[in-house]
């Protein structure tokens, strides 16, 4: 009788735990996600430059360790506020480009297209409640291959070859949100901070990929 009971008591608050960090999760994502656009509406509205790759690359991974650094502490939300607004300065002359070649409905889209792919996923994730750990291998199959893509086609510049990237990542990004919702709400992530930034960066990179798509489709590349 005591073991059930006990057992009983750890299931309850185990659920209470999931519960807890799902909450503090997508609260903290959705401010994060207000905060980027915000940022990324005014990179725009003031014409400031893309920034040249090398320091996209340092800005972004080196706040992302940052993040990591911090996740157990209370600066580890100011990281992740650091981190998502310059990922929003990023996106400013993106946008900045699209509406000044009148496409500004093509973004709609993009975000339309964005939040449906991520609640969708979300929900179906939540709603069945499955174990999405198996997708871990072919994950990291599509990891390598995305990152050998990218570097060939630096060299390459073939506009199908970077579709087709476009594409992938769309696909990556959606697993990625499969495994960390999964992971939320089967006891894999406790940490709400890091479960915002793997959500954050999956929904960034559905965004941006989608919209280069819409773009290409649209003739926004010619």
């Amino acid at each position: 009788m005591e073991n059930r009971t006990t057992y009983v008591d750890h299931a309850s608050s185990s659920v209470l735990e999931t519960n807890k960090v799902l909450r503090n999760t997508y609260s903290l994502l959705a401010m994060t996600l207000a905060f980027s656009a915000a940022v990324a509406g005014i990179t725009g509205a003031m014409n400031l430059p893309a920034p040249h790759w090398i320091v996209f690359l340092v800005g972004a991974y080196g706040l992302m360790f940052l993040v990591h650094k911090t996740a157990n502490s209370s600066a580890g939300i100011l990281s992740c506020f650091a981190f998502t607004g310059f990922m929003g300065y990023t996106l400013g002359p993106m946008l900045s480009m699209v509406v000044a070649a009148g496409a500004s409905d093509l973004i709609v889209l993009a975000l339309g297209g964005t939040a449906l792919t991520f609640f969708g996923l979300s929900a179906y994730v939540l709603t069945t409640k499955k174990d999405m750990s198996f997708l871990g291998g072919m994950m990291m199959a599509g990891f390598v291959v995305l990152i050998v893509a990218v570097i060939a086609n630096l060299f390459l510049q073939i506009p199908a070859v970077s579709l087709a990237i476009s594409a992938m990542f769309i696909l990556f990004s959606s697993g990625a949100i499969l495994m960390q919702t999964s992971a939320i709400i089967h006891g894999g992530e406790r940490n709400y901070i890091l479960a915002t930034i793997s959500l954050y960066v999956s929904i960034y990179n559905i965004f941006v990929s989608l919209l280069q798509l819409l773009m290409a489709f649209a003739g926004g590349d010619d």
